[in-house]
């Protein structure tokens, strides 16, 4: 027997659309890969030029034949590999967690297209608990664990290198809904409950439960409607589904805000909550908004403070907030289904995800401040925005139930009038008014459906499009491609077999020839046609309104199709539907139709080859022969007990006398098309008249009766006679078993019964055998094609009634012994299956289509791996020819590791945007940026002049390792390019920014952006030039009645109005003191209306740290006397009074009546720091507390100097020891000026790359800050910052950086040469 298949052996899977069981799981990566679950099997996007790029399916477990439906998906967070491996045993960055209803998790890896290992699940206890939601935690720089929501309340925490659960909190009653990570800490997450309970979980270590910190919350909701589902359904919590599966419409999602620590959005069924998780409080809530369905998900924007929410009945409304205070308004409301040209009822969307990599990309090109905007225009006619008035714009994805995949284009734009009115302001904040470029192409493949603005549904022009905001904002929606895949659960398959009697719909006497096309007919009535070459849908059809209950093919152009429905009550009957399809009109045309309906219902359908004659099986009626000519002719009706029908199929074709048939084997390995004979040849020879054609033809089908005889029928023209074949023994007639299936090519007859037997006969010679499967009964036989040269004609699929199948040799001497007995080969339950029409060689492989009962199809290759015995087995691995593509595939990031660090390094080291004009598809002359092209053999001109590093010899032969990307253009998109040929000239640092963000590691790019701004702080402090000051400075002076009158008041003091659009993702490495300060203030008004002690404490708190100490004291002075805070806050109150002035020192005693008489546990000693202006203890006293962010919000507005340096370097050691974010330590340690301990963290981390291209950008742009120094005011100043501390070029840590990034440049020049082109 052959070994069980390796899925790298599944050469095409299309995969069935996602359903409402998968619980809407998916996950766009930050490279611009969209997962998301389809049945049993993962779908991945590329997002850019909307193509599916594989379809991963999960094997199924070992006690059963079919895998379970997928519910959760999530990408793994390594980024690409920097490190060398001599093989690439995996890619860690292209794996997927995948969960299942069954409680199985598992990593699926990209290249392998199987499991990487399975996590040990097994709960002897229990029974299996449906996975709810995954999300990866980081525990160390390079290892993550995977947390899992399984059940209706477990979360579970798993070691990701060893696979074993080290933690589990069983939260019953409550039912998990999801669980999210923190942005703003990675090593944090929280898991929200329907009732409103959340979890927030601190991973320290990935051994023991000791190494997991846990706090307990409550968002309070209304939770009427899920104690009346609860009630109504009667749900026993012992049965182990997920809460997707118990409340699929009933759904609790949360996002982290990008923008402001420890704040989340809550979206509960009918009600949106924004958190405050320090104060542990509600800071806003709202209702649903009118007209609009439940919240399906909540989706946060990093660019600008405003969420998307996602609703049930398919709408996307706009939430933003409103300036100074945490309260969201709804900004604009769109539709995600458009109501024309969609069925009805409308489809479902299961899943949104909104692009990451977008704002990464805008953050570059903000840098870019001169910018034509006119070069970030859309070269597509669906561009119909105005560019100039853009403030940001993102790509959000959703998928529907209908097997669609859309891409909305969301913006933000400036209205026109304000526009005009602040052409000045462009002028001095320039870099805030840019156009955002496009960030993918809106290319589609074949099986692509693009909606035209203008002729389905104008987004810009419709009532709902857009909402003016604040008179200044207006959000839109536009829909910018669309990827259409299988549309329903597949009902049949059907392959086109001509024979050379079948000649072109359009006429002549051309033979049709086999066409990779394979249609499908699904449960909601369409026809959707699949080319086998592309692995897309070519076309879709909608032809019936219920089931399509048969399909079969007329030549190679057209359908015939059957669906019925049962008549009225009254009248009663069926009424059957029999259509036929051209697919190249498009032209549906019905025939046989029936004024009445009829008694009985049709239960089948068979074509002849040829496509001249069909078939029509009737249940307990005669079977009808038609005619298929332009208009259908029914030739007469067989009044016999048929049980099954067959026609012969086409026979083994003979070496071609004429000239060869222009078709190419599509299965052929090489890269040339082969020239091949005519494909097919007719059962009997045709006779051909004068005039060239076809005078008269025959062609025969076998069949079966309800007794078990056997027979044979020639149709010839009008005329059915008797075939007169040669008996086979009477012996062969069966008595235990009723005939459920047969196959028949001149000269055999193959049958199947429900006992499971086998038999078949020579009808020429009489000549019979059988063997018994022992297995169910046999639901089809299907023929193997064969070639000249093919050695054995009798290779024959059976697919049993167990929804299983096998492949048996019948030339064999035994067949069973011989045969591929792969039940669970597919990973799902098979329902139709039939060959691959398309062998012309005998070396090409067999090829069997399979519809699975997961709705996926799928192809699966084998071949015979032994000339002598014939045993059959899959098809080992090898190079394939690559997938037709219309549109190339733009991901770089699924290039072999060696090749995606090339093209990275070439990216990082400036190559000329000519290279990229070799085959970009849309440059026009006015984006010919570079004159002059350089030779072919000669590839150094490509590379710009910028300062090198390494080996000057690598990156040329990098270029000549990637040219076969370059060729394919398969490297990046045309509008990728066009933002690259902006930067590509600005600075190593923009092009690393850039480098980053095309490979999705948008935290490395933020790194590279906020770089000069970090440095420059440094260098300014060594050369004492614009010295900082705190933007609050303590004066001491005597206080008035007007300031006892609004302490004592509270008034509130209105903040000066700013711009809180754009907001990016820089700030999560905010360093300066003014922007720390400034965000320290902002958080102050969300806080004043909460009411507790622990909110009055961390208010006194947050007031100290911006350094209002006066409304500090007022806040500590109305404290309760019946408080137990009352004797601490008198204590801080007193000693804050004195750092103010005599006057509020006097107050603050006057109200003083007690000793402080237990532990304070608001910090108080830090306060009293404060008072006494020791802010460098305090600090300290913070940062030891755990209060990082708070230590440094206190040092921004007290400390300077080296002062607020050691504070920063402490701070940096924090988030990269503990937090585990090497690219906000660096910023952290380059701003403390700290450089020797940056290098050291990324030669620690092993990116030697990286740590040579910090040395390179970092003199970059030192030389560029000394020539902006005066040469007679600074020359002082010169001489302090000549050399930055800790990379003089004599450093010896310096120079083994250099020295070890050359030797790194060349493996990699050596591992490149070594790996194989991608092909997908």
């Amino acid at each position: 027997m052959p070994s069980e298949p390796s899925s790298a052996s599944w050469e095409c899977i299309l995969p069935g659309p996602p359903s409402k069981h998968n619980g809407g799981s998916a996950d766009l990566s930050a490279a611009g890969l969209l997962a998301y679950a389809a049945g049993s099997s993962v779908a991945i996007l590329d997002t850019h030029s909307m193509q599916l790029v594989s379809t991963l399916p999960l094997p199924p477990p070992s006690s059963s034949a079919a895998s379970a439906f997928i519910t959760a998906v999530r990408w793994s967070p390594f980024s690409l590999p920097h490190h060398l491996l001599e093989t690439e045993s995996s890619s860690p960055h292209l794996q997927l967690a995948v969960g299942d209803r069954h409680g199985r998790i598992c990593l699926l890896d990209f290249r392998s297209k199987s499991p990487a290992f399975f996590f040990d699940t097994s709960n002897p206890n229990s029974p299996k608990l449906g996975v709810q939601d995954l999300c990866w935690i980081q525990t160390r720089l390079d290892s993550w664990c995977l947390a899992a929501i399984s059940g209706p309340s477990l979360l579970s925490i798993y070691n990701a290198t060893t696979g074993r659960c080290f933690f589990k909190y069983d939260a019953s009653p409550e039912y998990f809904s999801c669980i999210r990570r923190d942005p703003f800490d990675s090593c944090h997450s929280c898991a929200l409950g329907l009732r409103g309970f959340l979890l927030s979980v601190k991973l320290l270590g990935d051994e023991s439960e000791n190494d997991v910190m846990l706090k307990e919350l409550k968002v309070r909701t209304d939770a009427t409607e899920l104690h009346r589902l609860e009630r109504d359904s009667a749900i026993e919590s012992s049965n182990g589904a997920p809460v997707s599966s118990l409340f699929p419409n009933y759904v609790a999602k949360f996002a982290f805000s990008p923008h402001w620590k420890h704040v989340i959005l809550v979206g509960f069924p009918r009600e949106l909550v924004s958190f405050d998780l320090q104060y542990e409080s509600v800071l806003f809530a709202a209702g649903l908004p009118r007209g609009c369905g439940k919240f399906l998900e909540v989706l946060p924007d990093v660019n600008m403070e405003v969420f998307y929410c996602a609703h049930l009945d398919g709408k996307l409304t706009t939430w933003r907030r409103k300036e100074s205070e945490q309260v969201h308004i709804v900004c604009s409301m769109e539709e995600l289904v458009p109501s024309i040209g969609t069925t009805v009822p409308s489809p479902l969307v299961l899943a949104v995800a909104i692009s990451q990599s977008d704002y990464t990309l805008q953050d570059i090109i903000r840098r870019c401040p001169d910018t034509d905007p006119v070069d970030f225009e859309l070269d597509d006619p669906l561009a119909l925005i105005d560019e100039s008035h853009i403030i940001s714009k993102t790509h959000l994805l959703s998928v529907s139930d209908d097997g669609k995949v859309w891409k909305w284009l969301l913006t933000a734009e400036r209205s026109k009038d304000v526009h005009r009115d602040s052409e000045c302001v462009k002028k001095v904040d320039e870099t805030r008014e840019v156009p955002i470029s496009e960030v993918s192409s809106s290319g589609q493949s074949t099986g692509d459906i693009v909606t035209h603005p203008d002729s389905i549904n104008c987004r810009e022009n419709s009532k709902t499009a857009c909402a003016v905001v604040s008179d200044e904002v207006l959000f839109k929606t536009n829909l910018v491609g669309q990827l259409h895949l299988l549309s329903s659960a597949i009902s049949m398959l059907a392959v086109p077999s001509p024979s050379l009697t079948a000649t072109l719909a359009r006429g002549g006497n051309s033979p049709a020839v086999a066409v990779p096309l394979v249609a499908l007919g699904t449960q909601s009535g369409t026809i959707d046609v699949i080319d086998i070459s592309a692995n897309a849908v070519a076309a879709s059809f909608s032809v019936h309104s219920s089931v399509v209950r048969g399909l079969r093919w007329l030549g190679n152009s057209r359908l015939v199709s059957f669906s019925y429905t049962q008549g009225s009550e009254k009248i009663g009957g069926y009424v059957n539907k029999l259509v036929v399809t051209c697919l190249r009109s498009g032209l549906n045309r019905t025939f046989r139709g029936m004024q009445k309906p009829e008694r009985a219902p049709i239960r089948a359908l068979r074509t002849s080859s040829s496509g001249r004659y069909l078939l029509i099986l009737f249940r307990d009626a005669p079977v009808e022969v038609w005619a298929m000519t332009k208009t259908p002719i029914m030739l007469r009706s067989l009044a016999l007990p048929f049980t099954v029908l067959e026609w012969t199929l086409p026979t083994v074709p003979r070496p071609a006398q004429n000239k060869p048939s222009r078709t190419s084997s599509f299965l052929s390995r090489g890269g040339n098309p082969a020239e091949t004979t005519s494909p097919t040849k007719a059962s009997t020879d045709t006779k051909e008249g004068a005039d060239g054609t076809h005078e008269e033809f025959s062609e025969s089908f076998a069949f079966a009766l309800v007794n078990g005889a056997l027979g044979v029928f020639e149709v010839q023209g009008r005329r059915i006679r008797d075939f007169r074949p040669k008996w086979p023994t009477s012996s062969f007639v069966s008595s235990d078993g009723l005939i459920t299936s047969m196959a028949y090519r001149l000269p055999h007859v193959v049958t199947g019964d429900r006992s499971g037997n086998i038999r078949w006969w020579d009808v020429t010679t009489g000549q019979s055998s059988s063997f018994n499967t022992h297995r169910d009964g046999i639901r089809r036989i299907k023929f193997s094609p064969v070639v000249p040269g093919d050695r054995s004609r009798g290779r024959i699929a059976v697919l049993f009634y167990d929804n299983t199948f096998s492949v048996f040799d019948l030339d064999s001497p035994d067949p069973l012994a011989n045969s591929l007995l792969q039940p669970q080969f597919p990973g799902t339950l098979v329902l139709e299956l039939d060959w691959l029409p398309l062998r012309t060689d005998k070396d090409d492989p067999l090829v069997l289509c399979i519809a699975g009962a997961d709705s996926s199809f799928r192809l699966i290759e084998l071949n015979i791996s032994d000339q002598k015995t014939g045993v059959m087995s899959p098809r080992a691995p090898q190079p394939i020819k690559e997938r037709f593509r219309p549109v190339p595939l733009p991901s770089p990031v699924l290039l072999p590791t060696p090749h995606a660090l090339a093209l990275r390094m070439i990216l990082q080291l400036g190559v000329k945007p000519s290279w990229f004009d070799t085959f970009s598809s849309v440059m026009s002359e006015e984006y010919s940026y570079v004159t002059g092209t350089p030779s072919a053999g000669d590839l150094r001109g490509y590379m710009i002049d910028s300062p090198r590093v390494g080996d000057s010899a690598v990156p040329e032969m990098l270029l000549k390792v990637l040219e076969p990307y370059h060729r394919e253009a398969c490297l990046l998109d045309d509008e990728r390019v066009r933002l690259y040929s902006k930067i590509v000239k600005r600075g190593s640092t923009m092009r690393l920014a850039f480098a980053a963000a095309v490979f999705g590691e948008s935290m490395e790019a933020l790194f590279w952006l906020q770089l000069p701004h970090a440095l420059k702080h440094l260098m300014n402090k060594l050369a004492n030039k614009s010295p900082q000051q705190g933007p609050h400075t303590a004066q001491t002076r005597d206080i008035d009645a007007s300031v006892l009158s609004r302490i004592s008041s509270k008034r509130k003091s209105v903040p000066e109005a700013k711009n809180i659009l754009i907001n990016g993702q820089l700030k999560l490495m905010a360093f300066d003191q003014q922007e720390l300060w400034e965000r320290a203030n902002e958080r102050l008004t969300w806080h004043e209306r909460l009411e507790g002690e622990e909110a009055i404490q961390n208010r006194v708190h947050e007031l100290v740290s911006v350094g209002n100490l006066e409304a500090a004291v007022s806040v500590l002075l109305s404290t309760s006397p019946e408080s137990s805070y009352f004797c601490v806050n008198a204590l801080r109150a007193v000693a804050l009074s004195s750092a103010v002035s005599t006057s509020l020192l006097e107050l603050a005693v006057k109200v003083v009546a007690a000793n402080m008489v237990r532990n304070d546990r608001s910090m108080s000693g830090t306060h009293l720091l404060c008072a006494v202006g020791r802010y460098q203890e305090a600090c300290s006293q913070l940062q030891d507390a755990g209060y990082w962010t708070d230590a440094a919000t206190l040092a921004a507005t007290h400390l300077k100097g080296s002062d607020y340096a050691r504070v920063l370097q402490r701070w940096a050691d924090q988030v990269l020891h503990v937090e585990h974010n090497i690219w906000r330590a660096l910023i952290l340690y380059v701003a403390a000026g700290a450089l020797q301990e940056a290098l050291a963290a990324l030669r620690e981390a092993q990116l030697p790359d990286t740590a040579a291209m910090f040395i390179l950008v970092c003199r970059e742009i030192h030389t560029e800050f000394l020539s902006q120094l005066d040469s007679e005011e600074d020359e002082t100043s010169k001489e302090k910052v000549a050399n930055l501390p800790g990379l003089d070029p004599s450093n010896e840590e310096v120079i083994a950086v250099g020295e070890y990034f050359g030797q790194y440049q060349r493996k990699l020049v050596h591992l490149c040469m070594d790996s194989q082109p991608y092909a997908d």
